[in-house]
């Protein structure tokens, strides 16, 4: 389940050239704009923008959004019993499954599977642009790129107040990213006394965007990682905290089946036409 930041969706974007799609996101500064398409290969086709103009992949919000906003408006059919579609996004073609509760719209969304980077050799440069000690990051797991639709660097860190004290140099953070074949960085704490649960932040320099309130194309990768490294319980499901920092606080829920699938529902607060 996620509670996710706002996300701006806009439908009927077929045609429109990579230059006007830029501008929109810039326009709605949002973290993320999602642009619905027709596709032949899936139901819909999607392509999200961060405000800076920056293309991003991955099923996280930008995804799961723009299918609540379809099923709000009616766009796929009543939906009183689960019905499942395909997306096609970032090269990928995945399954969500929508469904009405109460009068809302929920979502089920599969990720793709988890494709591993090499570990970090060193944590010396990585502890420096996140602004902590080398004491804080942890060994095991290793920081690495893990990704499910996107790829992005898994730090874990000592505890949550390391998480909090976290003060990254975007300068630094990008000569680490790189080199790691990472877009953006993850860092959280994860408690093997509470194996379900984690608390954690999210800085993507890569594509202008800082700090996120709930990323789910990282949520995704790192339950799928701990997964992968046996961190999880019998139920191989993880709740995650994020955007405590913000004052935005999220709480997303993942589970293993056997990719990484997040779930959840979102409310449609505005509506409105563009003209181009």
């Amino acid at each position: 389940m996620m509670n996710p930041g706002p996300l701006a969706v806009v439908e009927n974007a077929d045609g429109l050239g990579d230059d006007v799609l830029r501008r929109i996101a810039g326009e709605f500064n949002q973290a993320e704009t999602t642009f619905l398409m027709r596709s032949e290969r899936a139901d819909w086709k999607l392509r999200s923008f961060t405000a800076s103009g920056a293309e991003v992949g991955g099923a996280g919000h930008n995804a799961l959004g723009a299918w609540l906003w379809l099923g709000h408006h009616g766009a796929l059919g009543p939906l009183d019993t689960p019905a499942t579609f395909h997306q096609e996004i970032g090269g990928e073609v995945l399954p969500i499954t929508l469904e009405r509760r109460d009068g809302r719209i929920y979502g089920r969304m599969r990720q793709a599977p988890l494709k591993l980077g090499a570990p970090l050799s060193s944590p010396d440069g990585l502890a420096a642009a996140l602004g902590v000690g080398i004491d804080q990051v942890q060994a095991y797991p290793p920081p690495r790129a893990a990704d499910t639709g996107a790829p992005h660097l898994m730090v874990r860190l000592q505890d949550r107040a390391a998480v909090d004290r976290v003060r990254p140099s975007a300068q630094q953070l990008l000569a680490v990213l790189g080199p790691a074949g990472a877009e953006g960085c993850y860092v959280y704490a994860f408690d093997e006394a509470a194996p379900a649960t984690a608390y954690a932040r999210f800085f993507n320099p890569t594509v202008g965007l800082w700090e996120d309130s709930a990323t789910g194309t990282a949520a995704g990768p790192l339950t799928a990682y701990l997964g992968e490294q046996s961190l999880l319980a019998e139920h191989r499901s993880l709740v995650i905290e994020q955007g405590r920092q913000m004052g935005r606080p999220s709480l997303l829920h993942v589970r293993l089946a056997p990719d990484a699938e997040l779930s959840g529902t979102g409310i449609v607060v505005l509506r409105g036409v563009l003209k181009i």
